[in-house]
């Protein structure tokens, strides 16, 4: 299918301690290669299909989480690394802080992890790629579907 080929991703720390971003860049280096799938790190969310957040989410921090989210075109799959991404991590009862990415946007995969390890980060993209496939089967089949009923209206107004 089209996006295990080439999918891209978009990363984003909303207030980590930065070692899942650092774990996060060392799976796309040569070591560890996340690039051998296809897979592209870009800062425009509208050229991205999965969304990966590090660190718990905090007033600063929600509004540009929900932005870059409502600005990925569909399907979009998004990938919280790491357990300030997943719960709050030990942040989780500080005053400014809200939770996990899905506390403000829908998260389709956990990575778990303090820091969360690179073959972790990978896995969890890989599992990301299964996701973003059948959500592009479902877009395409509803796609489809809405051409064919936008179709048949016309044709209803034309025999009118």
């Amino acid at each position: 299918m089209f996006f295990k080929k080439s999918p891209w991703i978009i990363h984003y720390d909303a207030t980590s301690c930065n070692g899942c971003d650092i774990e996060v860049i060392a799976s796309l280096t040569p070591m560890y290669d996340l690039e051998r799938f296809g897979i592209i790190n870009t800062g425009n969310p509208k050229h991205a299909d999965i969304f990966v957040v590090t660190g718990s989410v905090n007033e600063s921090s929600h509004q540009v989480v929900k932005n870059i989210y409502d600005q990925m075109p569909n399907p979009k799959v998004v990938v919280a690394v790491g357990i300030c991404a997943t719960s709050g991590g030990i942040f989780r009862e500080c005053y400014n802080v809200l939770g996990g990415v899905d506390t403000v946007i829908p998260v389709d995969v956990y990575v778990p992890g303090c820091a969360a390890r690179p073959e972790s980060i990978i896995d969890g993209i890989i599992k990301a790629l299964d996701i973003l496939e059948r959500r592009l089967v479902e877009f395409r089949k509803a796609k489809t579907e809405a051409r064919r009923q936008e179709k048949k209206l016309r044709r209803y107004h034309l025999n009118d």
